[in-house]
């Protein structure tokens, strides 16, 4: 079993549940939903080019899949998630956009966040004792000939290279998709996203996902507030 500590909106969300339909999957649930078309896709087009991300559900990575550290238990984490987020306030993110981040595309922030990148920074210490070191066959799977040898070095310490100067927040929408077929599924994602891209997006949660055997789809195992020790504290103060 792998575990992952995700942002991803409440299931009510209007967000999560454009996106999840996009992916055609919701994660909360674990049900198949039935994917848009008249997009100028073809339907079996969108099923593949979402096959990727749909395993994972709709989310932001903030710390990478990982097996628990000897001698630690699911218990022991959701207790740490819970104390965690629990002295943390709720913050908005930048409006969201998309964009074509290598192969794939994905939403992003419009402009640089010192809040999300402190909140990232911190998960990433807070919970490094929880992950297993690296399988040689997982660390392989990283391509990490293509990294950066700052990169190499997060992988090896931290279990992704992604972290810290390094981290870029991306909602991932796509797999790899041909260059020739970019600017037509750029528009068709318009089409499904452009309505939300100019409402305010809350990081008001972290979220806790599980793999429960290696290759199966990834679903929120809890939902984690932020603030929630101090929204307490507050009301006691009252």
């Amino acid at each position: 079993m792998r575990y992952a500590l995700y942002f991803t909106p409440p299931m009510s969300d209007a967000l999560q549940r454009t996106a999840s339909r996009w992916l055609g999957r919701n994660a909360f649930s674990g049900a198949s939903l039935s994917q848009p078309n008249g997009l100028g896709l073809a339907l079996d087009e969108i099923i593949a080019i979402t096959a990727a991300p749909r395993r994972y559900g709709f989310h932001a990575t903030i710390k990478a899949p990982f097996a628990l550290a000897d001698g630690l238990t699911k218990a022991d984490l959701l207790s740490e998630i819970m104390h965690f987020c629990g002295e943390l306030e709720p913050f908005d993110l930048p409006p969201l956009h998309i964009e074509r981040l290598g192969p794939f595309f994905a939403l992003t922030p419009s402009a640089p966040s010192p809040a999300l990148q402190n909140f990232a920074d911190a998960v990433v210490r807070r919970f490094d004792r929880y992950h297993a070191p690296l399988s040689e066959a997982d660390r392989a799977r990283r391509n990490v000939d293509r990294l950066t040898e700052r990169q190499v070095a997060y992988l090896d310490r931290f279990g992704y290279p992604y972290v810290f100067e390094e981290f870029r927040f991306h909602m991932t929408l796509t797999g790899p998709v041909d260059a020739g077929d970019a600017d037509r599924i750029e528009a068709a994602l318009h089409q499904v996203f452009a309505p939300l891209l100019d409402k305010p997006v809350t990081v008001s949660n972290l979220a806790l996902f599980v793999e429960p055997e290696k290759g199966a789809n990834f679903s929120v195992d809890s939902l984690h507030p932020l603030g929630s020790f101090r929204a307490a504290k507050r009301a006691a103060a009252q």
